[in-house]
């Protein structure tokens, strides 16, 4: 199997950067349709069209309904076809930017990602995650290319939710455990090659930046401040992580988090959270030495991310059957539990969940 590796063809980041985007956007295309909630277009509508008007551009404006469906999907592609769209454009969270990546994709459009938040590791993979209606993950298309430009206002993510922050953190937080599974074990990535020596490596130095950069970021973030250190950490989650995990690979972590989106009290967590937790159960798997797994906790406790069931929702002594809902759903031949090293069945898994959770409670 050869080696692949995919990114944006351009990728953009720093304080003030929307201003800047008809210049960075011109030779896309002429009538720019923007994907976004209300909400979001309350917070960047001003900035996008003074900068598409700079270079003639025209644009029209189409609300997000909130999942990332086939008919969500399917909605706005008729709302581009008719408005005469020839660029789209997603701002927003994730859920926004796979809908806009999965249309684009579908009607053979350019696409400009502008993540509001640094809430997950969406923005520069050529991946977008369909749900169905009760939050579940139904398929990932795979899209042609990844995206046109992303481009990363940090102004704007430090303004965001702190919370949706720190899921961002921990959504990178499984690129560098992830890939070194994926590269041991020759496993496919997610862009169907091997993972390759420089996504490893991008794994990691996202993890090294992580750790030396995400507590600080997390603080600036809070205060609502632009930093070097939240520049360090942005690039971290959004690029490195994004590249890292579509060329380098998927494991126990995201599987896991794909399994606890099958029970209702996990709803209110964010992707990125149920992620960090993940790690934990892949680290458990992998029997990770002790010093691994205090760096790991140690960074998830300063960041605010999920170390136990109970907090991810799981309150009480957590139930044997829905803990095996969440170790199967981990577990079927399509998940990327397989990419482990080594082989796991469902009661390795619902035995490291329990594991992970009782590190967690011993550490908290």
């Amino acid at each position: 199997m050869a080696v692949i590796i995919k990114a944006p063809s351009k990728y953009i980041q720093g304080q003030g950067e929307l201003a800047n985007l008809g210049l960075h956007a011109k030779k896309l295309g002429s009538k720019f349709f923007l994907l976004a909630s209300a909400n979001t277009r309350n917070r960047i509508g001003e900035a996008f069209t003074q900068s598409l008007a700079k270079e003639n551009k025209e644009f029209v404006f189409c609300a997000f309904g909130g999942q990332c469906s086939k008919a969500e999907i399917a909605r706005v592609m008729e709302e581009c076809s008719r408005a005469g769209g020839d660029v789209i454009v997603g701002a927003g969270g994730g859920k926004v930017i796979d809908t806009a990546k999965a249309a684009a994709d579908n009607l053979n459009l350019p696409v400009i990602i502008v993540p509001t938040v640094a809430s997950n590791d969406a923005p520069c993979s050529g991946i977008a995650v369909i749900y169905n209606d009760e939050g579940i993950v139904v398929k990932a298309q795979f899209t042609q290319r990844d995206p046109d430009l992303v481009l990363v206002d940090t102004e704007i993510i430090a303004k965001a939710p702190a919370r949706l922050f720190s899921a961002g953190l921990g959504d990178a937080l499984a690129t560098w455990f992830e890939a070194r599974a994926a590269h041991a074990s020759g496993a496919r990535s997610m862009a169907r090659g091997q993972c390759s020596n420089t996504a490893l490596k991008m794994a990691r130095l996202c993890y090294d930046l992580l750790l030396s950069d995400g507590v600080q970021a997390l603080e600036d973030v809070k205060k609502g401040q632009c930093s070097q250190a939240l520049e360090n950490a942005v690039e971290a989650s959004i690029f490195l992580s994004g590249l890292g995990f579509e060329s380098g690979g998927l494991a126990a972590a995201h599987a896991v988090n794909d399994g606890l989106a099958h029970l209702p009290q996990t709803k209110g967590m964010y992707h990125g959270e149920k992620v960090a937790f993940g790690v934990l159960v892949q680290l458990a798997l992998e029997k990770a030495p002790q010093d691994e797994l205090k760096q790991v906790m140690g960074f998830m406790k300063a960041t605010g991310l999920p170390m136990t069931l109970a907090q991810l929702g799981i309150a009480g002594a957590p139930a044997e059957e829905d803990i095996r809902k969440v170790a199967e759903a981990a577990c079927v031949p399509t998940q990327s539990t397989k990419n482990l090293p080594f082989p796991v069945s469902l009661d390795d898994v619902y035995k490291a969940i329990l594991e992970a959770d009782r590190l967690g409670r011993q550490y908290n």
